[in-house]
C-alpha cells in the first residue's frame, strides 16, 4: 500500500495516528491541555517501539504527518504545557488491532471529547465513536457533526439545506439516545459548506450543536 508524505517508520502507527489526534483537536475545537490516550490491542502492544507515543502527542498538537517535530513531540509538549497520559488495553477483542481512544479536555474553554479512531493503514482512518455515539467517517472530507433533537423529518431537512448550497453528501451516519432523545448526525461532503448555511442550521430551535471540520490535510 502507497502510504502518505510522511515521518515514519510506519504508516498505520505514526501516519494514521497523527490523523486521529489531528481529527481530535477539531472536534473539540482548539488543541487541548489535557489528555489520556488508551492504546488497544496491537498499538498497545507496539506504541512505544513504533512511535505513535509520540506520533498521537505530535496530532494533538496540530502537527501535520510530514513534520519533522514529530520526532521530538513529547519535548514541544512540555513546552506548551500539554499534560498526557498512556495507557494500554492489549485484549480488546471487539475493537479493531489499531485502535486508539483519546479523552481531550481544553481547560481554557472546560469543553470535552471523548473520540475513538481507528488507523487502517496508510494513513487511512475511521473516527467510529464521539461522545459515546457510534459514528463512521474518515475526516478525509469536509465533515459534519450535528447534534439535534430526534424529530420527524430532520434528516431529511439537513440534506436538503445541504443540497441547496451545491454540496454533495458522500456519507452519513446518525446515531441516536433512543426514540425522540438526543440524536447526532455525522455527514461527510465532497466540498466545503458556506458559513452562511452553518449559521441558518444553527439558529434551528432543534439544532442544538454543530461542528464542521474541513477536510484533514
Amino acid at each position: 500500500m502507497i502510504g502518505p508524505v510522511m515521518i515514519g517508520p510506519s504508516s498505520s502507527h505514526t501516519a494514521g495516528v497523527v490523523r486521529i489526534a489531528r481529527a481530535a483537536i477539531r472536534i473539540l475545537g482548539s488543541l487541548p491541555t489535557e489528555a489520556t490516550v488508551t492504546f488497544y490491542n496491537s498499538f498497545a502492544r507496539t506504541y512505544e517501539g513504533h512511535g505513535s507515543d509520540r506520533a498521537i502527542v505530535a496530532g494533538l498538537l496540530g502537527y501535520a504527518t510530514d513534520d519533522t517535530r514529530i520526532r521530538t513531540a513529547f519535548e514541544h509538549a512540555a513546552e506548551t504545557g500539554l499534560q498526557y497520559t498512556f495507557q494500554s488495553v492489549g485484549n480488546a477483542s471487539t475493537m479493531h488491532p489499531n485502535t486508539i481512544k483519546l479523552n481531550l479536555l481544553d481547560s481554557n474553554t472546560g469543553r470535552r471529547v471523548e473520540v475513538i479512531g481507528q488507523s487502517r493503514g496508510g494513513g487511512v482512518i475511521r473516527i467510529v465513536e464521539v461522545d459515546g455515539f457510534p459514528s463512521d467517517f474518515s475526516a478525509s472530507l469536509h465533515t459534519l457533526i450535528i447534534d439535534a433533537d430526534d424529530v420527524p423529518g430532520s434528516i431529511a431537512f439537513i440534506a436538503s439545506v445541504i443540497a441547496h448550497d451545491d454540496c454533495n453528501i458522500a456519507t452519513m451516519f446518525v446515531s441516536r439516545k433512543g426514540k425522540n432523545d438526543a440524536a447526532r448526525q455525522f455527514i461527510e461532503m465532497d466540498s466545503p459548506i458556506k458559513e452562511i448555511t452553518l449559521a441558518y442550521l444553527r439558529q434551528l430551535s432543534w439544532v442544538h450543536q454543530i461542528i464542521y471540520i474541513p477536510t484533514l490535510d
